[in-house]
């Protein structure tokens, strides 16, 4: 009998990642992966102990890609490259939006980007607890558009469906989410980060 195969994790991300892209995040099991690798499911146990270890695995081969040097130069424009840098790895894999903020914990490579944004904010000038919130208002900017535009696109539907409304009833809200069909998604994260870092004083 064959001895089987050994498998490392950036493997088995990989694989996951595949079937994430092909067949979107309900379509991501244990028997999908093992038949994407060429294995029975009972064998790839022998690796990962469940569905959420292979989340883990692939959030952090996704956010492997971020390059977390930041440029020199101003902090606004440091923090900027470190955002736009997680939208572009992230936007050729939309299925895995929604395991980014479960998984970010237990990835190394989304501490990696924590630890240069810290980095930044403190030569900002920024610690303690106003560290602390604006970090957190960075994090929650980021993967918050990022989960924004994943479910509710601006040329979705569901801005279709709101430029419709009544304009007597709903005159502010319709006449935004038909502009809105016109921003792109890279100038609506942009300039939705811009703003954030304005309000913590940020330039």
């Amino acid at each position: 009998m064959p001895r089987p195969r050994s498998l490392t994790s950036e493997q088995i991300a990989t694989a996951a990642l595949s079937v994430l892209d092909r067949d979107g995040l309900d379509g991501l099991s244990m028997r999908a992966l093992a038949q994407e690798l060429g294995m029975g499911t009972m064998s790839l146990y022998r690796y990962v102990s469940d569905r959420g270890q292979v989340e883990e695995l692939v959030v952090d081969l996704v956010l492997g890609a971020v390059d977390t040097e930041a440029p020199r130069g101003a902090a606004a424009k440091r923090l900027t490259v470190l955002a736009d840098r997680v939208r572009v790895a992230v936007s050729g894999h939309p299925a895995v939006v929604p395991l980014l903020l479960v998984h970010r914990h237990s990835s190394p490579s989304s501490r990696r980007w924590g630890e240069a944004v810290l980095t930044v904010l403190t030569d900002a000038g920024l610690t303690g607890k106003p560290r602390v919130i604006a970090f957190r208002a960075v994090l929650s900017q980021v993967f918050g558009a990022l989960q924004v535009a994943h479910f509710g696109p601006l040329s979705g539907p569901g801005t279709a469906a709101l430029a419709e409304l009544p304009a007597e009833e709903f005159p502010l809200l319709s006449e935004t989410a038909a502009r809105a069909r016109a921003v792109a998604p890279e100038e609506e994260f942009r300039k939705g980060f811009e703003i954030v870092l304005r309000g913590l004083g940020i330039s």
